[in-house]
């Protein structure tokens, strides 16, 4: 028998013309679509699109298709709304794709209060983007803007890269050179430091070091650990270097835990973005996380002014 949810995605395509437009009409990925109407394809044995552009156009096949299909799809559809114990509509679901230490540091306190359900994803942000592009993802906090015309981006709060060191590091010498703007020397000091990284991203050290010497750092951290939070608890009460967001580590500069070593000249500022598609299906609940992100990031401690340069 013919898998059902072929014909819900053939309808899709019908009805919205395109491919990305089933995909978040039925809140599945694009590639998900191509495999069900091909399936869906190979099971009639013709071809029930013709793929003009950008266009889906259906052939007479699939007009015929359409046709046999529509009415009966439409009372399982209304049968669906009516007898199911707990629709989506009572319940939704929003999908959040964020880095790990950004859901910890403000999202996390919150979770168990939301009225809604929540699928928190971690990964690359370039990934996200297309993600939600795609209706994988319904939002998404990210320093990277798309260029996808159906996302909608919207500063909230921005972040700036820092240098920071452990309480027990001796920095004297290297607030000394700063002072002096001996570029080569401050970079031969950090360099005979022990460093902090994570396994997965290098990115914040790499542009930090080719903003402020030119190049990229040719060497390694000492020890790397799982994430930026990790590198935190790591250096407070201790010795080591890393450069990592301003805001994960507001509290712990603070406290004197760790020490704002250089912010770097000129700073690397990054703004913050909610990334989110134009058409959402879940306006109120987008709403709501947006709130909470700016509260957190409200009552974060102000940020230092840096001690050096």
């Amino acid at each position: 028998m013919v898998n059902l949810e072929w014909y819900r995605t053939f309808k899709a395509i019908y009805k919205t013309g395109t491919l990305t437009g089933a995909a978040e009409a039925l809140f599945i990925s694009q590639p998900g679509v191509s495999l069900h109407l091909s399936s869906l394809e190979s099971y009639v044995g013709y071809k029930l699109f013709d793929r003009t552009g950008r266009k889906m156009v259906p052939t007479e096949r699939g007009k015929i298709l359409y046709n046999v299909i529509a009415d009966g799809l439409a009372r399982l559809e209304e049968a669906e709304m009516n007898f199911q114990r707990c629709t989506e509509r009572d319940t939704p679901t929003l999908s959040v794709g964020m880095c790990f230490e950004t859901f910890q540091i403000t999202l996390e306190q919150y979770i168990s209060s939301l009225p809604f359900n929540v699928i928190i994803s971690f990964g690359e942000y370039p990934e996200m983007l297309d993600q939600l592009d795609k209706g994988i993802l319904d939002l998404i906090i990210t320093p990277q803007k798309g260029s996808s015309p159906s996302i909608v981006h919207e500063a909230f709060s921005s972040e700036t890269i820092v240098l920071v060191g452990g309480n027990q590091t001796d920095e004297q010498a290297f607030r000394q050179i700063i002072k002096k703007k001996d570029i080569v020397a401050a970079e031969l000091w950090l360099k005979s430091q022990k460093w902090y990284g994570t396994t997965g991203d290098m990115e914040h050290l790499l542009r930090f070091w080719k903003l402020n010497f030119g190049h990229q750092p040719d060497f390694r951290p000492n020890y790397i650990v799982p994430n930026l939070n990790s590198i935190v608890r790591c250096l407070a009460g201790g010795q080591g270097l890393a450069v990592i967001p301003d805001f994960l580590c507001r509290k712990e500069v603070k406290s004197g835990q760790i020490k704002l070593v250089w912010e770097g000249h000129p700073k690397l500022v990054n703004t913050l973005y909610f990334g989110c598609r134009k058409n959402t299906s879940y306006p109120k609940e987008v709403a709501l996380i947006k709130s909470l992100f700016r509260k957190v990031m409200v009552s974060l401690p102000n940020k230092q002014k840096a001690m050096a340069g």
